[in-house]
């Protein structure tokens, strides 16, 4: 952490995919948004699909366009609560086959000088092809990240 980043945070990012893990994690994000009087901001990444010629492209861009009008009315319900809880909040839609990279740059572009986020906890061979989001996000962030670990499962 640089000696330039505050103690406090004023803008938590919290990344969410609507599993039941990004869910808790957005609640410790919005228990510290109360607690220190930090803004909010909530980022979900819809997959980019390669590019595609002729009738294909209209039907994929509808397609696209579906997915983030489903995750804008999502984050739109989310929202709701915790706006009349008093949290100043707001979110934002990006589409990117990069999710760590976007998440990344959202919380540059808003300034976050906190990232929650969750870890799903894979295990066996998963992290080792794919690498895990929470992961590389804790590796490159600009701001200290908290990551929020999620209940194995049985």
């Amino acid at each position: 952490m640089s000696s330039s980043a505050p103690a406090i945070p004023r803008r938590i990012l919290s990344p969410i995919d609507f599993s039941n893990p990004s869910k808790s994690a957005l609640a410790t994000a919005t228990d510290l948004a109360k607690h220190f009087h930090a803004a909010l901001f909530l980022v979900h990444i819809v997959p980019k699909l390669p590019p595609v010629s002729g009738a294909d492209f209209f039907r994929e861009t509808e397609y696209v366009r579906e997915l983030q009008r489903d995750a804008e009315a999502k984050l739109r319900a989310i929202l709701a609560p915790i706006l009349a809880d008093g949290v100043t909040a707001d979110s934002v839609v990006a589409v990117s086959n990069d999710t760590a990279g976007e998440i990344l740059r959202v919380a540059e572009q808003q300034h976050a000088d906190m990232i929650v986020i969750a870890t799903h906890g894979m295990t066996g061979w998963r992290p080792m092809i794919f690498g895990s989001i929470a992961e590389k996000i804790t590796k490159l962030a600009h701001c200290p990240v908290l990551v929020i670990r999620a209940p194995r499962s049985e």
